[in-house]
């Protein structure tokens, strides 16, 4: 296979996580672009309603709660069958944010923040597994986080969650990749999006921190994530496994 065909995604199966907004929905873009089809998983339906209308005729849409964990295999089983097809791409990108001091934030805050990020990825990642082990083919993706190389203050539990992730692809990688299953992840740095804008719209101070440790000098946009999600989970990154790619303007490596 070579040429424009190895960037494609066509006759995979993506459930993405968080699909409705945000980096979710840039990547289900970019997915659904390359020939994929994408099933949405959110909380709310109107969001996910919107989103898989913006997308298309490829783009279906589950709404379920990742944080209840034993449904896991009941949710992987109505996205196939809104799919008519087996999952052959999960994407954990689902999360909550908590911004407090680390003395403030509760056993019950941190917990509940790793629950959404961690033990939801890794009840999808085990239901979505045993098909693609059996089918001997599958990518695994998890979006990290600056936070899962650098100290960031305020976010305890994220920070967490988010370097969890690390090991968790490293460990996935090394188990199943000899056995079809790719398992990599993204660690996008600032990106444009509504809800960066409402935070630095009154804080002129941090927009220029972040810019001044960005090498490319400006934000991200959705698709630059979206575009590496789709090159990560396609033939052209056929022998790439256990990474954990920054798509940061060079952030994580800038001073």
């Amino acid at each position: 296979m070579g040429g424009e065909s190895t960037f494609r995604l066509d006759g995979e199966t993506a459930l993405i996580t968080g699909g409705g907004t945000g980096l979710g929905f840039g990547m289900a873009q970019a997915m659904a672009a390359a020939g994929a089809r994408v099933v949405l998983v959110g909380r709310r339906r109107p969001e996910l309603e919107r989103a898989a209308a913006a997308i298309g005729v490829a783009a279906s849409w589950v709404a379920r709660d990742i944080a209840e964990l034993e449904r896991a295999g009941a949710l992987v089983g109505e996205a196939e069958a809104s799919a008519g097809a087996p999952v052959s791409i999960l994407v954990n990108n689902a999360g909550i944010h908590l911004k407090k001091p680390a003395a403030e934030t509760t056993p019950a805050e941190f917990q509940s923040v790793l629950t959404t990020h961690v033990c939801a990825a890794q009840a999808l990642t085990a239901a979505v597994l045993p098909g693609m082990l059996d089918r001997g083919y599958g990518n695994i993706l998890f979006t990290a986080s600056m936070t899962s190389f650098m100290g960031v203050p305020l976010i305890i539990a994220y920070s967490a969650a988010k370097s969890a992730y690390v090991g968790m692809v490293r460990s996935l990688a090394v188990e199943v990749s000899g056995r079809g299953v790719r398992v990599n992840a993204i660690a996008p740095g600032w990106i444009d999006s509504p809800m960066l804008r409402q935070a630095l719209e009154q804080d002129e101070a941090r927009r220029n921190k972040i810019l001044g440790r960005t090498p490319m000098a400006r934000f991200g946009e959705p698709a630059d994530v979206g575009n590496a999600a789709v090159f990560l989970c396609s033939p052209a990154a056929k022998f790439i496994t256990g990474v954990v790619l920054p798509v940061d303007g060079g952030a994580s490596i800038g001073f």
